[in-house]
């Protein structure tokens, strides 16, 4: 009888073992985005706090990056994070707009002027408020990171623009939504697509130019094929955005939420910073391979504000005539983004 205690309590032994070992595994999550492999903002955003999480964690949650695509399209990544795909997923707002509507307050052209500004304001505003209920609360998500991108310009092949009346027909890239009824205020035909999409169409000819920003000209080599940009005046903006599943979020020890958290709140104020420097640095190298930056008179520029000082108001009327709440979500970004001085 003592030895078969002897033998069973040796398999307790090895049992707790064998479960002590499964607890000290690391946890792997799957992160997914669409940038091309070296893109500024991973280097910039994504990667720095992955490895400080990791980091701060002593290894106890470690990162899979599947960029370019690998785990699907651009257009998918919300779906892929709500089932499971991706733990993690660059969510861009703009690309999902009839799920997260209100996140493209941050899109509107005007908004604001510096990149600290608009990714502060909608760094506040995504997690409390209506963008954080209805955006990411509603579809079972959770914001990680966010960062709003410098102004966009018009970067056209064949021609410059240097009036209002040159743009008018264009045919130019958009993430859709707020930037569609950006160029429809301005009298350009917007053409809706991913980045990814972009060089091949207007390669083909498809297209007459982009409504991009700087970094993302020369990330998605469409720098080969534009030939002007405009200057002086924003067009819009972009959210870009990391969010966990709500799913796996909760299955996350508390220890590894709260480096996950307190890793963004000290990483995100200093990676717009960069990435608004990164813009002005860019301008340069394109100047110096080519490309003519045409820098709008101030009438002109005035202009082009005239006619995009009603977009706001039409996007949260349509949001508000859905039941989406676009004036409460234009307000509380306003409020924020008075609150943060011009960097």
């Amino acid at each position: 009888m003592g030895g078969l205690r002897r033998v069973l309590a040796g398999y307790g032994f090895l049992i707790a073992s064998v479960n002590l070992a499964a607890a000290a595994e690391p946890i792997k999550l799957r992160v997914a985005d669409s940038f091309p492999k070296g893109h500024y903002l991973v280097r910039l955003v994504l990667e720095p706090w992955m490895a400080e999480v990791q980091k701060r964690t002593n290894n106890a949650v470690t990162f899979e990056h599947y960029p370019a695509q690998q785990l699907g399209k651009a257009a998918d990544m919300l779906k892929l994070t709500q089932t499971g795909v991706a733990d993690i997923g660059y969510v861009a707002p703009a690309y999902v707009s009839d799920k997260m509507p209100v996140s493209e307050v941050a899109m509107l052209p005007g908004m604001f002027e510096h990149s600290c500004q608009g990714t502060l304001a909608y760094w506040k505003t995504a997690r409390s408020g209506v963008i954080a209920q209805q955006d990411y609360t509603a579809n079972g998500i959770r914001l990680l990171l966010a960062v709003s991108l410098p102004q966009y310009r018009i970067f056209t092949v064949k021609q410059p623009v240097k009036e209002t009346g040159d743009v008018t027909g264009l045919k130019l890239r958009s993430t859709g939504g707020a930037q569609d009824l950006t160029l429809r205020a301005i009298g350009a035909v917007p053409v809706r697509m991913a980045a990814p999409d972009a060089y091949e169409s207007l390669q083909r000819g498809t297209m007459d130019g982009l409504l991009f920003p700087l970094e993302s000209v020369v990330a998605y080599g469409a720098d080969k094929l534009v030939k002007y940009s405009t200057d002086g005046v924003g067009f819009a903006s972009f959210i870009v955005a990391y969010s966990i599943s709500d799913t796996v979020w909760k299955r996350l020890p508390p220890d590894v939420q709260k480096a996950m958290a307190d890793v963004a709140e000290e990483i995100i104020p200093s990676a717009c910073q960069q990435v608004q420097k990164s813009d002005d640095e860019t301008k340069k190298s394109l100047e110096a391979a080519g490309v003519r930056f045409e820098t709008l008179r101030p009438d002109v520029n005035a202009k082009f504000k005239d006619l995009m000082k009603g977009v706001a108001k039409t996007w949260a009327d349509g949001l508000d005539g859905r039941g989406k709440h676009g004036s409460d979500a234009l307000k509380e970004f306003d409020a924020a983004v008075a609150a943060i001085p011009a960097k």
